[in-house]
């Protein structure tokens, strides 16, 4: 059975503005749900491991789907979310794909994260597919490829952008704009339309724009898994 292991952030602070953030629930439930559909076991992982807080703005009626009111009456999965496991006991071997959804709380906690930096290299060096979407390529800023130059260096990127980090308000609240970030490390950043599906595939690497891509992202991991 594939195994594929998904990685949410810890994070729950956004900025200095007093309000919380996290992961973004539909970016966690579509992908989950795509993958067990597809007969997967799935792991959960969080750098303090645990329950990982969720953005309450993707507890927002306009943010819910088929995928995040299923999860809501998955007792099993609930339990699972609950107990994810830290990201530091984490053997990525064990692993057919690494899957990190969004939400703001990466930009933070996963963009430095050593034992994140650390699976996503190991799990591409060894020819595993990493999907990243919307605020999870955040995950990639430290990342390094065999030959220490930037991971994203060369290769066809994507992530949330900065026109709809402005249209969502937080362009002076996030530590970092993820389109910026990747041009700096001299990436391959391409992006759709504001809120349009776009999922970008460069070798094992499957990187999704926005919660739009969230599907299209998982999807493009499963197809890599064949």
């Amino acid at each position: 059975m594939t195994k594929i292991l998904m990685v949410l952030t810890s994070h729950d602070s956004l900025g200095e503005t007093g309000e919380k953030t996290g992961y973004w629930f539909e970016e966690f439930a579509a992908p989950y749900y795509t993958f067990k559909d597809n007969g997967a076991e799935i792991v959960l992982a969080s750098p303090k491991g645990g329950q990982p807080p969720r953005d309450p703005k993707s507890d927002a009626p306009d943010a819910q789907s088929e995928a995040t009111e299923r999860f809501t009456a998955d007792a099993e999965g609930q339990a699972a979310l609950a107990a994810t496991l830290p990201l530091g006991e984490v053997d990525v071997a064990a692993f057919d794909a690494v899957f990190y959804p969004g939400g703001h709380g990466p930009l933070w906690d996963l963009a430095e994260s050593a034992p994140s930096i650390a699976l996503i290299e190991t799990a591409l060096g060894a020819g595993k597919p990493v999907g990243l979407v919307c605020h999870g390529p955040a995950a990639l800023r430290r990342t390094r490829a065999a030959d220490g130059e930037p991971l994203v260096k060369g290769r066809r990127v994507t992530g949330f952008s900065n026109s709809e980090e402005a249209i969502a308000g937080l362009t002076a609240v996030v530590p970092f704009s993820i389109e910026d970030e990747f041009k700096a490390l001299g990436g391959l950043y391409e992006k759709g339309e504001d809120w349009s599906v776009h999922a970008v595939v460069d070798g094992q690497l499957v990187t999704g724009q926005n919660p739009a891509s969230s599907v299209a992202t998982a999807e493009a991991v499963l197809a890599l898994l064949g």
